[in-house]
């Protein structure tokens, strides 16, 4: 029977891919001088070589657990043979309107369905998603779609504010569709058409293709950039095949895993978890506002098994209000990740049963490739000493081939005491493609055949890495990067400021937040940090605005260089803020 008509009876509804059949005979014996035998005549074909693309994942969800629970939103349910039905209506639809190989689908959209399904259906006819964060303000919005080349984007319709403002910014304007969600809080429709008016004109019956190559795009994530223009992260196929198969090793999951979606599905691709669901048919519940009361409804309502999250989850999760509160009985699973997490909030959540795994990881590295592997031998060890060894960033994931603490001058590695400084780096399968667009920067990312972190950390003596710094004076706040540099410009702006620094300050709430010290001008009368802050947040992202002003000279050295190591241990003496 041809393959083509065996697909389809299996109602998988997929071409078969085409693999170009080459004969290597150029592979000699380097002894012998001649051909390996290994090569000759055992060639590359369909029947025994098909390119890694985790869209093969939610085919087979479909075909053998067609009646299992895929989405849960609001009262909304499907199941697998559903999801995939929309998927392929939503590749169908795209197709139809143009959209093929190479070109960028652009979803805004927090964690519901629409873009569940983006992360499938748009690169079931060979285009990129790039999911953006819902968080950024309206003119980096629309640097990353002028960036990115964004020919469709699907945006819901409570983000129609921002949305509309980078629309009237970008150079070319992209065709809009909206996601009329009935759980939105407001918001206009700005589009052609909406979503579910898009699925209804594709053909549920679409027949697509993997990619003919593994290397192929997948998505486009965008950074939020050190300096600059935020830079534009490239995966591909196999990249995201790969490390969803390492969250299922790394987290150690099982079947028939019920997932809540508190971890943004911007992020990362949601740290590849949608297409780790699909591999499992596991079960997604959609959570369009991340609170405590949300996170234990879901937990006590749908039997929540897993889900993830920056030290910001966990907070909210360890400081609910008794009326906030759910009594569940089982044990869940949590992925934290982002800022370190302090020893003494994984030590509540343990108390609170939630079983913790650390990972680390950065949006060149598909989100996690390192884990804190836990050792049985450690379970003797008293509670504290536990939260203190959990808190460790570990070791590499399963799919990752290299990991090593380098000295970024000589390139070698710092010696494994826990004491010697160097730059964290990553090598394999699961680092990006490089930048878009920007040749540069991927050299410099990628130079010596290790990716450059900027993270700064120390190799302990049994191997686990353990971060101490970050070169880039990034700070990290409820699971987003923001960039000091970034914040400093805005502040320069005001008419008071004279000189601004910006550095991180422990958060019980975020993580961290931006502190900034300010030294006013001469002229500038008696100026409140509320202004300063109140103008920050007109000119940038809310996220990114200083939470904490100091008024104060700034310390140099003797070239004029602000030292930040005194302004950080400032900003530690001030302690952690607290809403």
């Amino acid at each position: 029977m041809p393959s083509s008509r065996n697909a389809t009876q299996c109602g998988v509804g997929v071409k078969p891919h085409r693999v170009s059949i080459r004969r290597d005979t150029g592979t000699m014996n380097d002894v012998e001088g001649t051909p390996n035998q290994y090569e000759l005549g055992l060639d590359k074909v369909a029947a025994n070589y098909t390119p890694l693309s985790p869209l093969s994942f939610i085919r087979r969800a479909a075909s053998v657990y067609p009646e299992r629970i895929s989405v849960i939103h609001g009262e909304q349910r499907f199941t697998w043979a559903e999801t995939y039905i929309r998927c392929r209506r939503l590749a169908s639809a795209l197709r139809d309107r143009g959209i093929g190989s190479g070109d960028t689908v652009a979803v805004m959209a927090p964690n519901i369905p629409a873009i569940f399904e983006a992360h499938f259906g748009v690169p079931m006819i060979g285009a990129v998603l790039n999911a953006l964060n819902v968080r950024l303000d309206a003119s980096t919005l629309a640097f990353i779609l002028d960036h990115g080349g964004a020919k469709i984007l699907i945006a819901d319709r409570e983000f129609s504010g921002v949305i509309g403002d980078a629309l009237n910014r970008v150079k070319r304007k992209p065709l809009v569709i909206d996601i009329d969600d009935p759980l939105a809080a407001g918001g206009d429709l700005l589009g052609e058409t909406t979503y579910e008016a898009l699925l209804d004109s594709g053909d549920p019956d679409f027949s697509w293709t993997l990619p003919q190559d593994e290397w192929q795009a997948i998505s486009l994530n965008y950074t939020s950039g050190t300096t600059g223009d935020p830079k534009g992260v490239v995966y591909h196929h196999r990249g995201a095949y790969l490390n969803a198969i390492g969250n299922i090793l790394a987290w150690n999951m099982g079947q028939k895993p019920i997932y809540l979606w508190t971890l943004p599905m911007f992020h990362c691709n949601g740290w590849c978890f949608p297409w780790t669901l699909a591999l499992l048919a596991g079960t997604s519940v959609c959570l369009r506002k991340v609170d405590a009361k949300g996170i234990y409804d879901a937990i006590a309502e749908h039997r929540v098994t897993h889900f993830c999250g920056a030290p910001i989850v966990l907070n909210f999760v360890i400081n609910a209000r008794p009326e906030e509160r759910r009594a569940f009985e089982h044990t869940v699973e949590v992925m934290t990740a982002a800022a370190a997490p302090p020893a003494s909030v994984l030590a509540a959540m343990e108390r609170a049963g939630f079983h913790m795994t650390h990972v680390y990881g950065l949006t060149e590295t598909y989100g996690p490739a390192v884990v804190c592997a836990w050792k049985d031998k450690w379970n003797e060890r008293p509670a504290d000493e536990q939260a203190r060894l959990k808190a460790r960033q570990g070791v590499r994931y399963h799919v990752l081939e290299g990991l090593q603490v380098i000295d970024p001058d000589t390139m070698t590695p710092v010696p494994a005491d826990g004491e010697t400084m160097g730059e964290v780096m990553f090598q394999g399968n699961i680092v990006m493609k490089g930048y878009l667009k920007n040749e540069k920067a991927t050299r410099k990312a990628l130079a010596g055949s290790w990716f450059h972190s900027g993270d700064l950390g120390v190799m302990e003596p049994d191997g686990y890495i353990k971060l101490k710094d970050r070169s880039k004076d990034i700070i990290i706040s409820g699971g987003e990067n923001i960039s000091s540099i970034e914040v400093e410009d805005v502040l320069y702006r005001h008419p008071a400021v004279l000189e601004a620094a910006v550095v991180a300050r422990p958060d019980n709430k975020w993580g961290e937040t931006p502190c900034a010290f300010v030294t006013l001008k001469e002229s500038a009368g008696n100026v409140k940090a509320e202004e300063i802050i109140a103008f920050c947040r007109e000119n940038i992202a809310h996220f990114k605005a200083p939470k904490t002003i100091v008024f104060s000279a700034l310390p140099k050295t003797s070239t004029g260089k602000v030292q930040k190591f005194k302004l950080r241990a400032q900003a530690e003496q001030l302690g952690s803020l607290s809403d």
